[in-house]
């Protein structure tokens, strides 16, 4: 890639310390995934994403996440080879993009 900005603030992407790792994201899709939150209003995030790695596996929702947020693949193309709907990588990289806002908006508080 040229001297374009990132698509995404995830630290991979920008080098900035500051900014969450795909890692943290995936821990965090994953951890709502078993915990949705109750009330919340990100909560359909969290009931969709459980649905999903269910479905597919935390492998597979990994690796997913991580072409999305760190190798700019667009959220349908993603999913190549992992055997996963195109529109259930549109639902993850939508969920995972989200994650990551938030875990960076904790960071600057």
């Amino acid at each position: 890639m040229s001297d374009a900005e990132p698509l995404y603030n995830v630290r991979e992407q920008t080098g900035n310390p500051e900014h969450a790792s795909v890692d943290d994201v995936v821990d965090l899709v994953i951890h709502r995934a078993q915990n949705p939150r109750a009330e919340h209003e990100g909560a359909h995030f969290d009931t969709a994403v459980a649905a999903l790695v269910d479905r597919y596996g935390t492998e597979s929702v990994r690796t997913l996440i991580h072409r999305i947020l760190v190798d700019d693949e667009p959220f349908r193309t993603a999913t190549n080879g992992l055997e996963m709907r195109n529109v259930d990588g549109v639902r993850i990289g939508t969920a995972a993009s989200w994650f990551l806002e938030e875990l960076n908006a904790q960071d600057d508080h």
